[in-house]
């Protein structure tokens, strides 16, 4: 049985037949071919003389019902911006209706009740589910880092006569049918220039060629059990790929070029895909989910309705905070939201106090807004912006001697950040969990013995950025073309030595010793004693291991940064090693 045939039985069960115009106009197939497959399925026992099935199409259409659906909505959704820092894009409300029970609802109204969905994110926000709905949950540990393939193969032996569901559609009609005879991918008949696929001549899903137009890919898509074998075969060659970390579920259907799924097309007009607040905004600017208190505050601070607020889009995610860019009345900014946990290690008061000292001292661009209490921030945008570049030597030195005119003002506050004190704090949030590091009290006891050192050499004391890695050094495009260079993120300075500064940038640049020494030479123009030399190298080993401490935090709350906290411990133990090489 052809593919149209099969359409032609679904319409004839759920409208029948009318006219063949009618269908015809149903099914998108011209009236020759209509005809045809009409005439097709008489012969073949499916229609009787009047059209209407026959129990043979009954029959078929019965053993040809989906049996489950399995809903992916594990990931981030980190284009939904400002809101998606305490919500799911799948539990927004849209028109009224919280997306996902949307689907939910309209896949129950097919017939279909074996639901799985797969979570992540706030994955205890989709607990409620299981009750008011009876669906079945899987975590999928890997959300953080990997793309939506390893969703799908958490779930891949469930797929036979499955409904594959994006969690951020609003679909005007219910997509989901009582019969499914083929396999099939939903496209919207909408093109999109960053898309690469279409349908074919026979309706099939094919890549396009250069210079074809493409469709957008909509992400809905049944497998049939039929090829569900072929399936679940084509996502494991993927995933055994070394690239599949980043990949697409969708990416293994064209892995074999014997099979092509069918595309089912649609208008672009009766499915709504919601991946950013504006999506939202434009959908239904009445839903409550775009009560964000990001938004509120950007327009009470630049004196602007809400609807003002455009274009935005996320920043990559930083170690501490999210920030997003927006458009208001011709001035791009950026808004910063602090990430989690961050209300506990940074005192956003003391961060206020930093940018009230550097105030109109060119070390960087005043806020433009910053809530002490939440640490909400505003910022212009510096356009043509670009960062340190650690291994470049004319970036090094322009950064050092920004940095040392910096250390030179010996600015003042009322704060002060103690090394040694927040080893402890970040080893307290843990609490009473073990250090991943097996080493770890021995390695503590080595950085104690360092504090003998430092506190015997001579030093200063004043404003220090503590944060003076590469990425905040932003060099920029001046008002008269030159190149002007700015310190940004200042929410952990306070009174310190500067000397800390030249120890954080060298262990974020993931500096070796060689590079180290260049660095110190460069600071201090060839004329650093050797005291000094060690000092630094202890201050190397202590920001180390501070650091790593505020790794093995931050992934208990759910946050990895991969190798970042494993070579902070290495430069413990490394540079307590040169440091007391130099006491010899």
């Amino acid at each position: 049985m052809t593919k149209h045939e099969c359409d032609i039985i679904y319409i004839l069960s759920k409208n029948g037949f009318v006219n063949q115009r009618t269908l015809s106009e149903e099914t998108g197939l011209s009236l020759g071919l209509v005809n045809r497959s009409l005439k097709n399925l008489e012969n073949e026992g499916y229609l009787s003389g009047d059209m209407s099935l026959t129990e043979k199409a009954k029959d078929l259409a019965h053993n040809h019902r989906p049996k489950n659906a399995i809903i992916l909505a594990a990931g981030f959704g980190m284009r939904m911006v400002p809101i998606n820092h305490d919500m799911p894009k799948a539990l927004l409300v849209v028109h009224g209706e919280v997306l996902i029970e949307r689907l939910i609802g309209q896949l129950k109204d097919a017939g279909i009740s074996n639901i799985t969905i797969v979570v992540g994110f706030m994955m205890e926000k989709f607990e409620y589910l299981i009750d008011k709905y009876g669906v079945e949950l899987i975590a999928n540990p890997d959300y953080t880092t990997k793309n939506n393939l390893h969703s799908v193969l958490l779930v891949e032996k469930h797929i036979s006569d499955t409904y594959i569901v994006p969690c951020d559609l609003w679909f005007d009609e219910n997509p989901f049918r009582e019969a499914e005879f083929y396999s099939w991918y939903m496209l919207s008949d909408k093109n999109d220039p960053t898309s690469n696929v279409r349908a074919n001549r026979g309706c099939e899903l094919v890549k396009s060629h250069k210079n074809e137009e493409s469709l957008k890919m909509v992400g809905l898509s049944y497998i049939s059990k039929d090829d569900s074998e072929r399936f679940r075969k084509l996502l494991a060659t993927l995933a055994e790929m070394s690239s599949s970390d980043s990949c697409f579920w969708e990416d293994a259907l064209f892995l074999d070029h014997e099979w092509n799924i069918f595309a089912r097309v649609v208008s672009d007009a009766s499915v709504f895909e919601i991946n950013t607040y504006e999506d939202l905004r434009e959908f239904d600017n009445n839903s409550n989910s775009l009560n964000s208190g990001a938004i509120s505050v950007i327009a009470d601070a630049l004196h602007i309705s809400p609807n003002d607020i455009r274009d935005i889009s996320i920043l990559n995610k930083g170690m501490t905070n999210r920030s997003f860019l927006f458009w208001c009345h011709g001035q791009k900014y950026i808004m910063r939201i602090p990430g989690e946990g961050t209300g506990i290690l940074i005192n956003r008061k003391n961060e206020a106090a930093v940018y009230e000292a550097i105030k109109g001292k060119n070390l960087c661009d005043d806020p433009v807004y910053l809530n002490p209490e939440n640490g909400y921030k505003i910022t212009r945008f510096l356009e043509d912006i670009r960062v340190a570049d650690a291994f470049n030597q004319d970036d090094i030195k322009t950064c050092m001697k920004k940095l040392k005119e910096f250390h030179d003002m010996k600015l003042k506050v009322n704060h002060s950040f103690d090394i040694y004190e927040r080893i402890d704090f970040y080893e307290n949030l843990w609490e009473g969990r073990p250090s991943i590091f097996s080493d770890y009290a021995e390695t503590k006891a080595k950085m104690i013995r360092l504090k003998e050192i430092i506190d015997s050499t001579e030093k200063d004391y004043v404003l220090t950025h503590i944060d003076a890695i590469c990425d905040n050094f932003l060099f920029h495009k001046t008002e008269d073309g030159t190149e002007g260079l700015q310190l940004t993120d200042w929410e952990y300075s306070g009174m310190q030595d500067p000397h800390v500064d030249i120890a954080m940038f060298c262990i974020y640049s993931y500096y070796d010793k060689e590079e180290v020494d260049n660095l110190i030479d460069i600071y201090f123009d060839g004329k650093c004693d050797i005291k000094t030399r060690r000092k630094i190298y202890c201050y190397i080993a202590i920001c180390g291991f501070l650091w790593s401490n505020w790794t093995e935090y931050k992934r208990i709350l759910g946050v990895e940064f991969g190798e970042y906290g494993l070579r902070q411990y290495r430069y413990a133990k490394d540079y307590y090693k040169y440091a007391m090489e130099l006491c010899d």
